[in-house]
């Protein structure tokens, strides 16, 4: 495993440029930092009755994310934009909460196998787009988008269609589109750097999205095959 990590490392180092690889340790920081936010997000909700999540949690996610686009990064203001950020992670870990809440009700376990699920795929693709030739996943954009707003006109229309087919296909269609979307965005990072742009907080924001995702979907998928199996059982 060793003689794997320093091929990996030296392949890393070679293909990006120094001022690359240290605002991607910047991007992942934030990343990381956003994640342990949503995290005490969802505990709150679980364990606390300090806040819970609703239609509060909502606006208050939307308006410091709007915040943090709204306020352009330059240099002097990144703790700010960082407080947004994490407020935002926050505000979207308690939204999760109701969900978490369910799932401990059935099988906690489930939650620390979608975490390590979530790990392995985030990374995957993570490394996939780092080692992959410049640009190569920037193509996928379009069809990205496209396939997003075709998921998002038919999940309102589901809402008055109630198919579990058409759910299940929105939540597959979903994790797939997930990953796709952290390829391309760690390479559409990558690309903004180049150009000048250094700011690492806005763009850690995507790759949260990203994560959260993929995380959400993974509980849901595992809980459905969990309570299948106990239906079997009965």
């Amino acid at each position: 495993m060793a003689p794997s990590i320093k091929t990996f490392l030296n392949t890393f180092n070679n293909r990006l440029e120094e001022p690359v690889r240290q605002h991607l340790k910047n991007v992942y920081a934030c990343l990381t930092l956003s994640t342990i936010s949503a995290g005490v997000g969802a505990y709150v909700h679980i364990f606390t009755e300090l806040l819970s999540a609703g239609l509060f949690a909502v606006i208050a996610a939307l308006g410091l994310v709007t915040a943090l686009v709204a306020t352009p990064d330059n240099g002097k203001n990144r703790k700010l934009r960082l407080g947004y950020l994490l407020g935002f992670a926050f505000f979207s870990g308690l939204g999760m909460g109701p969900l978490l809440e369910q799932v401990i009700m059935i099988d906690p376990s489930i939650i620390v196998t979608a975490l390590i699920g979530t790990c392995v795929v985030f990374t995957s693709f993570t490394i996939c787009s780092l080692l992959a030739e410049r640009g190569r996943w920037l193509y996928i954009g379009s069809t990205l988008m496209t396939v997003l707003s075709s998921m998002l006109i038919l999940s309102l229309a589901n809402i008055f269609l109630g198919s579990t087919l058409v759910f299940q296909l929105y939540l597959y269609a979903g994790l797939a589109l997930m990953c796709g979307f952290v390829l391309y965005d760690t390479q559409l990072i990558i690309e903004k750097r180049r150009h000048g742009d250094k700011d690492f907080v806005g763009h850690s924001v995507d790759l949260f999205v990203d994560l959260i995702g993929i995380f959400r979907r993974l509980v849901i998928i595992l809980t459905q095959k969990e309570q299948q199996k106990r239906n079997r059982r009965d």
